[in-house]
């Protein structure tokens, strides 16, 4: 065993510690500890609201079944009750159902530990910190096509003691047919693939129960941001811009994708946290199936008018609803909400889409998850990082009710002017009466409820008081400043133009903390000089010396193998020989 664990590292991250090869044979991303240390924060709270809900729900029966056995008891005790047929009920000889006991069908079946499928499970370190970490887990499957790495992860299962192997399971399947032969079975699905997740939707939508949690990380944002719109299109279902709020478009694509696959099977999605960190998105849904509520998805949806000409962009709901008597009627939205060209610069629009124009958080959820990442701080190696993007998120108000967001140095870059401090154009804003916070996704994003023409009388009010240079008369920007301000500009510091971190300094986004921070090689590939900028000269220059030597060995193994070869062939041709002089 000591020879054999001396071709591996050991790497521990929370309590769960995983065997690695030296060889590049199964994947692992130290980056992805953010997500990892997210998704355990997540899945606390997904317990505690679980356990929550099935406290109200049998309470809420509980309840239902007394008044229905009181009911009972007084009707009972009534004697001569007159009935339709002219005749006198005869009172019952069975004494009166107790409150405490409950009709048939009344008691619900108790609740049992979330079971939990990490799909795409690699060397197991997700399935082992789940299971080692998370109070009240159940049983974990972890499932992978790749031999070697089911072969890791079932190592790392016993490496990790007696709790992981009886908690943690390991399969050699495809998790897409596993998640469809096992539908309705899993209370939590993980969907983290090295790339793009959209084969996996379908399935894991079915698997997940009702009410479950799905968490999906995606990690082709060249595709999702706009890189490539036919092949974001053929994936999820929507065309993308490339805007400043890509990355927030990006999780609102993965958003409807999801909903997508989830109307096909009378379910719908409600999104509790949806986050963009370092190469990823990432969205945590809680799945719900009921055929009504999914008729109101079109209303989630909206295309997206991008001005190619300054930053404007206008939203284009899918569908509206009209409420008749008692009932909802849902019909098309109206449209269009632009003109052909630009209101403000006469540009054309591109047209993307349709994106998840609902909340992408829910507040109560963002607040008590970043709570208890407070409380627990020693027990998140990336502590740092998720407090600074949760705390960024909780004080993002404006965030839950506005999709994407504004750059104000793209909108400086229009007007080819200076910019003014974040503070001062938030001012602005709030004494124009209008909402504006920041956005996780963007240190210089800012989403508000301002509509664009109030946008651009600040910025021509700035102008005016900060002077610039002639430019040509056809320009975005010289048409935008050719009109004058229709509103009045206060420009006067407001309280509010800081969050409560921004006054305390308290850090809302990290530097990496290491060189070469992001995606590592998918598992299996060799190692050459172009993978510099992923994992860096030294690594590099130590895998290829180490590669070296191996040819090396090999080579010197060959050249005995050879000698060995050699001298048993003037053997052979010795004894032979020998044998013919004598005869």
């Amino acid at each position: 065993m000591e020879s054999d664990l001396n071709d591996y590292t050991v790497i521990k991250e929370g309590e769960a510690e995983i065997l690695l090869h030296k060889k590049n044979q199964v994947f692992f991303n130290k980056a992805q500890v953010n997500n990892r240390d997210m998704s355990i924060a997540v899945l606390r709270e997904f317990i505690s609201k679980r356990k929550q809900e099935h406290e109200a729900k049998l309470s809420k029966r509980n309840r239902s079944a007394s008044n229905v056995v009181d009911k009972d008891s007084s009707q009972a005790s009534k004697e001569g009750t007159p009935i339709e047929n002219g005749e006198h009920q005869v009172p019952s000889e069975d004494p009166p159902i107790s409150a405490s006991k409950k009709p048939e069908g009344v008691a619900l079946r108790g609740l049992q530990p979330p079971k939990v499928l990490e799909a795409l499970s690699a060397s197991g370190l997700r399935a082992l910190r789940y299971a080692r970490e998370i109070e009240g887990i159940g049983q974990v499957v972890a499932l992978d096509n790749d031999i070697a790495s089911v072969e890791a992860c079932q190592r790392n299962i016993k490496f990790n003691g007696s709790l992981a192997i009886s908690k943690v399971e390991s399969h050699h399947t495809d998790a897409r047919v596993h998640m469809l032969t096992h539908p309705n079975e899993f209370d939590v699905v993980d969907l983290d693939p090295y790339g793009s997740p959209s084969i996996f939707l379908d399935s894991a939508i079915q698997s997940v129960s009702d009410g479950g949690l799905l968490m999906c990380t995606a990690t082709d944002m060249a595709v999702l941001c706009g890189g490539n719109g036919e092949v974001c299109y053929s994936k999820y279902g929507s065309y993308p811009l490339r805007g400043k709020y890509c990355h927030e478009m990006a999780l609102r694509i993965l958003l409807a994708s999801i909903e997508s696959h989830a109307n096909r099977y009378k379910r719908y999605i409600v999104p509790v946290l949806s986050v963009q960190m370092d190469f990823y998105v990432r969205v945590f849904v809680r799945v719900y199936t009921s055929a009504s509520a999914m008729k109101s998805t079109p209303l989630k949806l909206s295309y997206v008018y991008q001005c190619i000409g300054c930053d404007s962009f206008h939203l284009q709901p899918v569908g509206r609803s009209l409420p008749k008597n008692n009932s909802v009627r849902y019909l098309p939205a109206i449209g269009p909400v632009v003109a052909q060209d630009c209101y403000h610069c006469g540009k054309k629009y591109n047209m993307g889409g349709p994106i998840w124009s609902a909340p992408i958080h829910d507040q109560e959820w963002v607040t008590s998850i970043l709570n208890s990442v407070k409380s627990m701080n020693d027990r998140y190696p990336a502590y740092d990082r998720i407090y600074a993007v949760l705390t960024t998120i909780s004080e993002a108000s404006c965030e839950i009710y506005v999709p994407l967001f504004l750059s104000l140095h793209n909108l400086c870059a229009t007007l080819k002017c200076i910019s003014p401090s974040a503070a001062m154009f938030r001012s602005a804003v709030i004494n124009a009466n209008y909402r504006i916070s920041g956005t996780h996704v963007n240190p210089l994003g800012m989403k508000t409820d301002a509509p664009m023409e109030v946008i651009w009388d600040i910025m021509r009010c700035w102008v005016k008081n900060h002077p610039i240079k002639a430019q040509a008369p056809e320009l975005p920007g010289s048409v935008i400043l050719s009109k004058e301000p229709s509103h009045q500009v206060d420009f006067s510091r407001h309280a509010g133009s800081l969050s409560k971190a921004q006054a305390k300094k308290v850090a809302r986004f990290l530097p990496n903390p290491e060189k070469h921070w992001g995606p590592k090689l998918r598992a299996g590939r060799q190692i050459t000089s172009k993978h510099v900028s992923l994992i860096g000269h030294e690594a590099v220059n130590g895998h290829l010396t180490q590669h070296h030597e191996e040819l090396k060995e090999e080579e010197e193994e060959a050249v005995q193998e050879d000698n060995i070869q050699e001298e048993l062939d003037a053997k052979r041709l010795k004894t032979t020989e020998d044998i013919a002089s004598t005869s």
